[in-house]
């Protein structure tokens, strides 16, 4: 017997877990309750990818310095995107130049474009915040805000990618407190973020939550 659209505590086989040979499919997770009753509740977007945040190595934090300086993030603006769309085409989606070279965790978010309505691909840092996952618009401390942020305000829906898994999720924009504590986070796993802040001061730094 399966349960359709839920996943249960224990881990089970396949992407899926399994209480009482019940198994159902990785997009929700749930509790034992004390009375012995189960409940269901959402799994959050970290959950459902797997999404890890590897430890740095020295050299990796080295690179930090040349990627956020002035000349680094011009020349990643204009060139890291493309080069993470082809490596992770060419490695079936396991692998980026910006995880290899500096140890970031990048994910793929494939939004609807707010002209063209057409798919677009875009290798980001996601930022865990509690089971939801933050998306920043840093642009690299480059004038201009990036495309997927009007995309996603025109079609909140995107597709979110993380090595061999794939979610539907939905964004929505981060609040003056969750924006704290998202820049916060993010200067932790990239130190870089904080020197692209520093320079952008003619506009709001945007932030998308995304919810699975």
């Amino acid at each position: 017997m399966q349960a359709a659209g839920h996943i249960l505590s224990r881990p089970g086989l396949a992407g899926c877990a399994i209480v009482a040979d019940y198994r159902v499919p990785p997009a929700q997770a749930s509790l034992r309750s004390p009375g012995g009753i189960f409940t269901l509740r959402p799994m959050g977007l970290v959950q459902a990818l797997d999404y890890k945040l590897p430890v740095p190595s020295a050299v990796q934090r080295a690179m930090w310095h040349i990627s956020s300086s002035r000349p680094g993030a011009w020349l990643l603006a204009r060139s890291l995107p493309h080069v993470d769309k082809f490596v992770l085409r060419m490695s079936r989606g396991q692998v980026t130049l910006a995880g290899v070279a500096s140890g970031i965790p990048v994910l793929t978010i494939t939004t609807t474009g707010a002209r063209s309505g057409l798919r677009r691909m875009t290798p980001l840092l996601g930022v865990p915040f509690g089971g939801d996952i933050a998306i920043i618009g840093t642009n690299f401390g480059q004038p201009g805000t990036p495309d997927w942020y009007y995309n996603l305000r025109a079609q909140p829906r995107a597709e979110v990618t993380y090595r061999n898994r794939s979610v539907t999720a939905t964004a929505r924009e981060g609040g003056a407190e969750e924006r704290q504590a998202i820049l916060g986070q993010a200067g932790k796993i990239y130190g870089g973020y904080e020197a692209y802040a520093r320079r952008i001061t003619d506009r709001e730094i945007p932030i998308m939550i995304l919810t699975g």
